[in-house]
């Protein structure tokens, strides 16, 4: 066994949670600041959200802009940075899921770049400043309102691609779960699976001594498995708010420190809703169980370790393969499909990895054993 290693540990989030919460930006956000409040297709108008933001912010000078896409767009997001350079803009409140947060990310540091912003998505500029941002989450799925991750897509050449920075940290995030009363069957279902497949990401590998990150993802990951065979109670208040804080502590990066990642489900499926619009969590349930097949023998240990601690197998249940069909069961009990064919998508494995070759991602997983060949090996799986 390997044993985990030395880490650096980093959140400077205050995550503000409970009901009726959103109220609190009044004070958490200075009067001096001039705030570009940022949000998505305008659902937070019918929901309630927007006027319980506006009321908070009385009192603080503010400019809006919406539009922002379920999978944010450079084009789109390139507008909103020229506001902020025009205007002065001091501070950035993002009002959403995390599409919308991971927009202002992208805001946040452009603005305060003189290139152009897709420089940061490429890894040619590092982001070392940023505009404060914080976050009043509407969907839990990513965590991004209390991590330093952002994902782009950048339309015009059907590219998704993500940056990291400390720098681009909310100050704060307000999490208030009744917001969530308004999201489709849809939108829970993906948040669900994100969670899952972000918990996936940090512990299916291989062993470590982390005995901490190890037990708080199966507890996660428990919580997930919970969640999902009591979907009929999803519009309580108790499922709702368990929803909104397992995906946060999902990906605040707690679970990751010194333990080896793998985020090869992530960066295939990317290409996947780049290239043919599938929702995010949607490709994640379609390639993890394909990637897991692939490489059962590798993740062997990590497998038989969550059957067991997590969905209870014991004695000849206990499989590689029987622990990958509870993660498939799981994503169906939450009416999520899991491959590309039940989307009606025909999809082209050399696009694919042509894109994903294009981007450099040669050497995925926590290895770097997923060449080109072996993801088209999961894709093929994946169809």
């Amino acid at each position: 066994m390997t044993t985990f290693s030395n880490f650096t540990y980093y959140n400077p989030t205050r995550i503000v949670f409970g009901s009726g919460t959103i109220a609190s930006i009044e004070k958490l956000i200075h009067t001096d600041k001039k705030i570009l409040f940022i949000y998505g297709g305008g659902s937070i108008k019918t929901n309630g959200v927007y006027a319980q933001v506006t009321e908070a912010l009385k009192g603080h000078t503010f400019t809006e802009f919406s539009g922002v896409e379920a999978n944010p767009h450079k084009e789109t997001l390139d507008k909103a940075v020229a506001v902020v350079k025009n205007e002065g803009i001091d501070f950035i409140l993002a009002v959403g899921g995390g599409s919308v947060i991971d927009g202002a990310k992208y805001v946040a540091a452009a603005a305060l770049y003189d290139g152009d912003g897709w420089d940061i998505l490429e890894w040619k500029h590092t982001v070392k400043k940023a505009v404060p941002i914080g976050a009043v989450l509407t969907l839990p799925a990513t965590g991004s309102e209390s991590n330093g991750g952002s994902v782009i897509t950048r339309a015009e050449t059907q590219e998704k691609r993500f940056f990291k920075s400390e720098a681009v940290y909310p100050v704060f995030a307000v999490m208030d779960y009744t917001v969530m009363t308004t999201l489709s069957d849809r939108q829970l279902a993906n948040g669900l699976v994100d969670t899952f497949v972000h918990t996936a990401e940090q512990y299916l590998t291989y062993p470590t001594d982390g005995m901490v990150q190890d037990g708080y993802a199966e507890a996660l990951l428990r919580n997930i498995a919970a969640l999902a065979k009591d979907w009929e109670n999803r519009r309580t208040e108790s499922w709702q708010k368990n929803l909104m804080w397992t995906s946060n502590q999902a990906l605040n990066e707690l679970i990751g420190v010194g333990v080896p990642q793998d985020w090869a489900t992530h960066m295939i499926g990317h290409e996947l809703t780049a290239i043919y619009g599938l929702d995010h969590g949607q490709t994640l349930a379609i390639v993890l169980p394909a990637l897991l097949r692939q490489l059962r023998l590798q993740k062997s240990k990590k497998l038989l370790k969550m059957g067991r601690n997590v969905f209870g197998l014991e004695g000849a249940d206990l499989t590689e393969d029987k622990t990958i069909d509870k993660i498939e069961a799981l994503f169906r009990s939450v009416d999520v499909k899991l491959t590309l064919s039940e989307y009606g998508i025909k999809a082209d494995v050399d696009a694919v990895v042509t894109a994903l070759k294009g981007h450099g991602m040669t050497a995925l997983g926590e290895t770097g054993s997923i060449t080109p060949d072996v993801a088209a090996c999961i894709l093929q799986r994946a169809l």
